[in-house]
């Protein structure tokens, strides 16, 4: 299980520093795109219209990438919050499912004794559940 982990965050890592180094080499080109058709703007309205309206279609030329930027940079991080949330929900299924983990429990209870174990398991069972309303309660408040 611990392998398991283990290659999964390798696989993931490796992932990222490949998706990574895409995203800087289009970076880079998007980069020297708008530099060159911003220069071809703004020489067209410098010759046009003069170096006042020039440099605020330059500057506007700036302020549209830097708001399309923010607004994709939005979108990719509740992109990956999402699938956070959807991971952490599938560990928990699957930690459950796990055969070694119930044969092991199976083993603890028989150890400790079922009369020892239900105030354990009762005290248990609460603490989980004030740690999921917890959860559910500051989900919510990010949610809004």
């Amino acid at each position: 299980m611990l392998q398991r982990i283990i290659d999964d965050l390798n696989e993931s890592s490796s992932a990222m520093l490949r998706q990574a180094l895409l995203m800087a080499a289009v970076a880079l080109a998007l980069f020297i795109t708008i530099a060159f058709l911003s220069a071809a703007v703004f020489v067209f309205v410098l010759e046009n219209y003069g170096p006042v309206e020039a440099c605020i279609a330059g500057a506007g030329i700036f302020l549209i990438v830097a708001v399309i930027a923010a607004g994709l940079h939005a979108v990719r991080r509740r992109q990956i919050e999402d699938r956070a949330r959807q991971r952490a929900k599938a560990a928990a299924h699957s930690l459950l499912a796990d055969p070694v983990l119930v044969a092991t429990s199976l083993q603890i209870a028989r150890a400790i004794g079922v009369k020892r174990l239900v105030p354990l398991l009762a005290v248990g069972g609460l603490a989980l559940g004030i740690m999921a309303s917890r959860n559910t309660a500051q989900n919510q408040v990010r949610a809004e």
